[in-house]
Order: structure tokens, then C-alpha cells, then sequence
């Protein structure tokens, strides 16, 4: 059964690979000189894909997060830090910026952006240092805050996020590519839309730092780059990837192996523990009464769960600790195997994308005299699923389309 969510993992992964999905999406004349410049954690190997179909000159620069790196023959890749920036980012950032600076309405940029790329992108703007970006993203991923509600707040802190980016390209053509990693494939939100004009503001990102509490940075807000710009003029704006794509290839494939498919949902987002609880309960009833789908069936679901971080200490990220809440709210059921895992490879900041749950894992948990629930509080899931051996780790995969769950759900005995 592992071999089986791992295959469908990989067929979700395969369905946002630059190499399978970018050739389709670029030009038909391929002839001219090129700039690339993008930001992600594909950022790299879309540029390689890219050199690979290009006939003309390329040139440019992308930064992916360290470890995501490959070989690239003209485009340079800097690695930076993920999801907290750091002068790397900040240093790769400006030069991207000046790099576009001056085209003519006659070039051509390509801005290849995908998940991850709103840390790595890392330019405050006038009056905001580093070190002040760095503590409100600190602070913002410590809270809960959803991925639309952080990069809403990055847009107006940001010298090249929230459209400033195609404004520096401007009167340049630009052709964005992008592989979503957020709930509803909001161009603006994918990477905090560095090249897409943003529709939230100064009042909305105000209102978040608000919400959660976090203080010091109200009257150095700036607003992005709105839609009534004349940047925009020149500006093409295309998916090549998104979370439901993946899912339904993942779907396909288990249909093919004859075990029907359902997918719940490619935009599932809140506190991991609770989306943990509701997809047991959905278990639950397909067991109990066979609804909505009847057993044995795969739930298959996306998204953005997030943690609030009560232990500084802790390890561990949003999908391991879904599993972690998941082992908990299917006590005494039987028959049950899940797999939820980033589709970037990493879960948070360990070497791992997620973890495994099997009909052995609270017996084994009782074996090993581990406590569930000390781990879940103190947020320290990473250390829960290694003394099991249940930590899924395919390392970075060069692509990410967020959340993958897969649950395998026998009939009731």
C-alpha cells in the first residue's frame, strides 16, 4: 500500500514537472533573444527545461531555495533561504531588478515563478531592512496565518512583489509562467505576484497585522502595483501547473489499478489538526455507511494546511502533523493507510515532505511508549514519525503544487 500512495504521489509530482508541462506553453517562435527571471523552488529546473526548447540566445537569472538547485548552462541560479529570507535572496533580488531595468519595448522577458518564490524574491523596500522582513515572516508563519494573508502582507513591504517586478520589465513584453502552490491558483497570491497586478491593499494588509498581533510596521506599508497601470499593457500571464491537475492525475491512476477516487477538495486550508479531523470523519462515514463513496476508495485532497506554532522548538511541518492529528482521531478504526506530503519535497524546514499512517501505527506508537498528544502539543510531529520510521522523505522535487493527501479506506470488517 505504500508503494501505491507513493506511485500516486509521484504521478502528482510528474504532472507539475517543468520538463512535462513548459514545452506546451512557450512561444512559437523561439527564435529571438531572451531574459529569464524568476524565483521558486522549480525555479531552477524550469529555467533548465526552458534552455532546453529555447533556439535563441538566453540569459538571465532565477533563485530557488537551497538544495533545489540543477546544472544550467545559461540562465545563473542563486539558492537563497526558504520560507524566512535572507541576504542571499535580498542580494539576488536587486540584481533581477536591475536586469530588467531599461529593456525596450522590443525584448522579451520570461518570468518563470513558482511556490516558495515570495522568500526568495526578498527586496524590502525603502525604510525596511532585512532584518525587519525576516521577523514579521518569522511572525506571520508562527500565527497561522494563511498563505493569501502573508503574501498580502510581503506585497506591501516589497520593492519587487505585488507587481513591482513587471513594472521594473516595463516597456518590455513579459510572458509569465507559473506553477500554482496556493489554494484557488490566484496569480496574485502565487509567490506574492511579483509580476501580476495585485488587488489588495495597504488597509487589507493593516487589518492581518492586526489580526495577529503583530506590531511595528503599519506606517511602512506601500501600496503594490494596481490593475489600472499601464504596465500591464504588455504583460501575459499563463498556469502550467496547478494542484488539481496533479490530484486528477493521481485520481486516474488509481482508477486504473481499479480503486475508485474521490477528490475532496484541491483548496483545503486551515489549522493542519483540524483539517486532520474532518478528513477522519469523512473516513468514518464511508466506513460506517458509505457515504459518499462506497469501500475500498481512495479521499484524495490539496491545499495549504497550516500550524500555529506553540513550541519554538518544535519539528516538524503542517503535513506530518496532519498525520500525527490523523493517528488520533482514527482510533479503533481499521483498515485505513495515508500518506500527506508537500509536493516540493520539504515539509516546513526538516529533510522531510510528510509522514505515513498505517492500521500499525498506534500499536507501534504504544510499543515505543511514544505520547501522541505531548507531540502534537509541542508541535514536535518530525520527532513522533522518525522514532516510527513513518517519515516520507523523496527529497526536493524540483516542482511544488502544496498539499498532497491520499487515504486508502477498506470496508469495515
Amino acid at each position: 500500500m505504500r508503494d501505491f500512495l507513493t506511485a500516486l504521489f509521484n504521478e502528482a509530482v510528474r504532472l507539475a514537472d517543468a520538463d512535462v508541462v513548459l514545452d506546451r506553453h512557450l512561444p512559437q517562435d523561439r527564435t529571438q533573444k531572451v531574459t529569464v527571471i524568476g524565483a521558486g523552488k522549480g525555479a531552477a529546473k524550469m529555467a533548465r527545461a526552458l534552455e532546453n526548447l529555447w533556439e535563441g540566445p538566453v540569459s538571465g537569472l532565477v533563485i530557488t531555495r537551497y538544495g533545489h538547485n540543477v546544472p544550467t548552462r545559461f540562465i545563473e541560479v542563486l539558492e537563497a533561504a526558504h520560507p524566512v529570507p535572507d541576504a542571499a535572496g535580498q542580494a539576488g533580488a536587486a540584481r533581477m531588478k536591475e536586469m530588467v531595468e531599461g529593456l525596450g519595448a522590443d525584448d522579451l522577458v520570461i518570468a518563470l515563478i513558482s511556490g516558495g518564490g515570495s522568500a526568495l524574491l526578498s527586496l524590502p523596500l525603502d525604510g525596511v531592512s532585512l532584518e525587519e522582513k525576516q521577523a514579521v515572516n518569522k511572525a506571520l508563519l508562527h500565527s497561522g496565518a494563511t498563505i493569501d494573508e502573508i503574501n498580502c502582507v510581503r506585497k506591501h513591504l516589497s520593492a519587487i512583489k505585488g507587481g513591482r517586478l513587471a513594472k521594473a520589465c516595463y516597456p518590455a513584453r513579459v510572458l509569465s509562467l507559473a506553477i500554482s502552490d496556493v489554494p484557488g491558483d490566484d496569480p496574485s497570491v502565487i509567490a506574492s505576484g511579483p509580476t501580476v497586478a495585485d488587488g489588495t491593499s495597504v488597509a487589507d494588509a493593516t487589518a492581518i497585522l492586526q489580526r495577529y498581533g503583530i506590531k511595528g510596521y503599519d506606517d511602512k506599508l506601500q501600496e503594490s502595483v494596481k490593475p489600472d497601470d499601464p504596465c500591464w499593457e504588455n504583460m501575459t500571464y499563463r498556469l502550467i501547473a496547478t494542484p488539481q491537475t496533479s490530484l486528477q492525475g493521481a485520481a486516474d491512476l488509481a482508477v486504473q489499478q481499479a480503486i475508485p477516487a474521490m477528490i475532496l477538495s484541491d483548496r483545503i486550508e486551515g489549522e493542519a489538526r483540524e483539517v486532520a479531523k474532518v478528513h477522519a470523519a469523512i473516513v468514518r462515514q464511508i466506513q460506517d455507511h458509505g457515504q459518499p463513496i462506497k469501500p475500498p476508495c481512495l479521499l484524495l485532497s490539496g491545499g495549504e494546511a497550516t500550524v500555529t506554532i506553540k513550541n519554538p522548538q518544535g519539528r516538524g511541518g503542517p503535513n506530518a502533523e496532519f498525520i500525527l492529528a490523523l493517528c488520533d482521531q482514527l482510533r479503533g478504526v481499521h483498515g485505513v493507510y495515508a500518506l500527506a506530503a508537500d509536493t516540493d519535497g520539504i515539509d516546513g524546514s526538516e529533510d522531510n515532505a510528510g509522514a505515513w499512517f498505517d492500521p500499525t501505527s498506534l500499536e507501534r506508537m504504544e510499543k515505543r511508549g511514544l505520547d501522541l498528544h505531548h507531540h502534537l502539543d509541542e508541535n514536535l510531529s518530525y520527532d513522533f514519525f522518525k522514532a516510527l520510521d513513518d517519515l516520507f522523505i523523496p527529497g526536493p522535487t524540483l516542482t511544488n503544487v502544496n498539499d498532497f493527501r491520499a487515504i486508502y479506506i477498506a470496508p469495515k470488517k
